[in-house]
């Protein structure tokens, strides 16, 4: 990892925030690009520099809908797509965030062990002034999903290389339980297709942050 591009990104980032106000940064990238680890690093970071409290993290994990909901939908087997989440619910939390301040607000995380989203997981304190939210469909151009980009103050977007992107969901498919064969078919016929969809979006991204062998890279395009 580049310490100086996490270090710009969280300046960058910083800079959002208006004064006595709060802002929202979205994260978005295809599965396995590393939204989640860049999400995790600037809160570390951000934690370090500006305080435990000034910065909060909501997933958009958090609104996939329980395996109970995609049995009763017939959608199980494409869980991950963009109908098997709660689009709305995440939308409304946003646009709430950014509307009351002042308010303890409450929101669901999710168990990668279980993989099921958890309620109440998370919180939004009051003296967060820069929530992070990271997730696959936030530049998506259907309904439901431009509600939640329009809460959002800024949109990122992570690169990187499909081959490496791959490699990695199908370890992360196997360590959390499929075989091996059902991994790799899970990543060619699930995940890939929905990487097509993301990538549909990337273009309305504010920013492009390439997740390169040696660290993060900026970039004003891809």
């Amino acid at each position: 990892m580049s310490g100086d591009g996490l270090h710009e990104l969280a300046d960058r980032a910083q800079a959002l925030v208006p004064a006595d106000g709060r802002a929202i940064l979205g994260i978005v990238g295809a599965p396995g690009s590393g939204k989640s680890t860049l999400a995790d690093q600037l809160l570390a970071h951000l934690r370090r520099r500006c305080g435990d409290e000034w910065v909060a993290h909501v997933p958009m994990d958090g609104f996939h809908l329980a395996d109970a909901q995609l049995r009763r939908l017939g959608s199980l087997d494409r869980k991950g797509a963009p109908d098997t989440f709660d689009a709305d619910g995440y939308a409304h939390l946003l646009a709430r965030i950014k509307a009351a301040p002042d308010e303890w607000i409450y929101v669901p995380g999710f168990e990668r062990d279980l993989e099921q989203p958890i309620a109440a997981a998370l919180v939004v304190p009051p003296a967060a002034r820069l929530i992070i939210t990271e997730g696959n469909y936030l530049l998506l151009d259907t309904p439901s999903w431009r509600a939640a980009w329009a809460a959002v103050d800024e949109v990122w977007s992570v690169l990187t290389e499909p081959a490496v992107r791959q490699q990695r969901l199908v370890a992360r498919h196997i360590h959390f339980g499929k075989d091996p064969d059902v991994a790799r078919e899970w990543v060619l016929t699930v995940d890939e297709p929905n990487a097509v969809l993301i990538d549909q979006g990337t273009d309305r991204a504010d920013l492009f942050v390439h997740n390169a062998a040696d660290g993060w890279r900026v970039a004003a395009r891809r």
